[in-house]
């Protein structure tokens, strides 16, 4: 038996769960400021809903199989394509616009890295309905918003518009297919640099159609629609610093109709921590009309290696603040009642469950995983209806009346 995860797979430990938590609770609080609201998806859809969604990369990294009762089924590969699903599946049943926030795995087989995993958290905010630039906007500045209550102050939100990206519409005769592809190969920009786009779009175009590819990168400008949402930027208070105008983005899922953006945090270099766009059609591959959506999705694990990076979380995310320990088995009963106190008013505690273990072992054992307070009641303690409070950081302790502990611990 291979005792081990799966490579790309991973177990977190409480010290590693506590900082996701932490994570999530923070992005979770920000998406409901904001008016969105959770969903959730299952992990299986039908092959058909998720293939051909995301360009022929999407679907080479998609987990794919024949479930035991013969259907094609796939892991859900992002959290877009299944919210489109849900959007054509209860579209009477959504207000709209309809917002909401999703937080959960999705799976891709594809070669792991630094800050890259098969199997991986996403947090997306997506708003359906409305074509309006004030829904570009508002998605990047929740986005904006969210890395602010992280804790990060430098960050770049790199913006561009896919319409600048639509070769079929300019001075080159290729096909809606290769542009995707051209699409995919300026995508890689930032890791191939400018000769290995080259020689990617090469394979796809002739010489003269690549050099006149790469020359129209060089004079893109902002479109209308773009300019407008800067302007609505402006409006929202957005730092101009932390945004700007990026004519090689590309971003190469297939589905984006306008709208691209990724943002990447100053001083690290594992990639962009969060990234979406707007989508206009893809509702309509499942429903009788397209509905326009925008949205975003963070890289969860990038934003937790940077900000362990940056030493953004705090010291100590352990929940439980107090052990109550127990004396001896005569002074069970005292234990409990104490822990109950508490836990009432709201106070995360702990009881150590062997009432035979020496009171040594139960204060290592609270040290070990990180509880700050240790309550004891001893033979004394119970005669006087006190307890001893001990602080496990300082090692200090003292004894004080039962009524008294709430507010030593509040």
């Amino acid at each position: 038996m291979n005792i081990q995860t799966l490579k790309g797979f991973r177990d977190f430990l409480p010290s590693e769960a506590r900082k996701r938590q932490y994570v999530i609770d923070i992005l979770r609080k920000v998406f409901e400021s904001y008016g969105f609201e959770p969903l959730e998806t299952p992990a299986l859809e039908y092959e058909e809903i998720l293939l051909g969604k995301y360009g022929d990369e999407g679907d080479k990294l998609m987990y794919r199989f024949t479930d035991n009762g013969g259907r094609r089924v796939a892991l859900r590969y992002d959290q877009t394509v299944p919210l489109a699903r849900v959007v054509a599946q209860y579209g009477n049943q959504l207000p709209m616009p309809f917002k909401r926030y999703q937080i959960q795995n999705v799976w891709r087989a594809e070669n792991t890295q630094k800050g890259r995993y098969r199997e991986f958290l996403q947090c997306d905010i997506d708003t359906v309905g409305p074509s309006s630039p004030m829904s570009d906007a508002e998605i990047i500045q929740v986005a904006a918003d969210s890395l602010r209550k992280l804790g990060f102050s430098k960050f770049k939100m790199l913006i561009n518009d896919r319409e600048n990206l639509d070769f079929t519409k300019k001075d080159i005769t290729i096909t809606p297919d290769k542009n995707i592809k051209a699409v995919i190969a300026i995508d890689k920009m930032k890791k191939i640099g400018k000769e290995g786009v080259f020689k990617e779009l090469e394979t796809y175009f002739s010489k003269e159609q690549a050099v006149s590819i790469l020359e129209i990168i060089q004079t893109l400008s902002p479109t209308n629609r773009l300019k407008e949402i800067f302007s609505l930027l402006e409006k929202l208070g957005i730092d101009q610093t932390s945004y700007e105008f990026s004519p090689t983005l590309a971003r190469g899922l297939s589905y984006y109709t306008g709208l691209i953006f990724e943002v990447e945090i100053d001083g690290y270099s594992a990639g962009s921590v969060c990234g979406g766009g707007r989508y206009d059609n893809l509702t309509g591959m499942f429903a009788k009309r397209d509905i326009p959506a925008v949205g975003c999705a963070f890289g969860f694990d990038r934003i937790i290696e940077a900000m362990e990076e940056f030493k953004l979380f705090p010291k100590d995310l352990q929940t439980t603040k107090v052990l109550v320990t127990i004396f001896s088995p005569q002074l069970k009963q005292q234990s409990i009642e104490i822990a109950s106190i508490i836990r009432t008013i709201g106070i995360n505690s702990e009881i150590y469950l062997d009432e035979n273990a020496k009171l040594e072992k139960q204060l290592k054992y609270a040290d070990q995983k990180g509880i700050p307070y240790a309550v004891i009641i001893g033979p004394d303690e119970a005669k006087n209806n006190t307890v001893t409070l001990k602080d496990l950081k300082s090692g200090t302790q003292k004894t004080i009346q039962n009524d008294q502990l709430i507010n030593e611990l509040d």
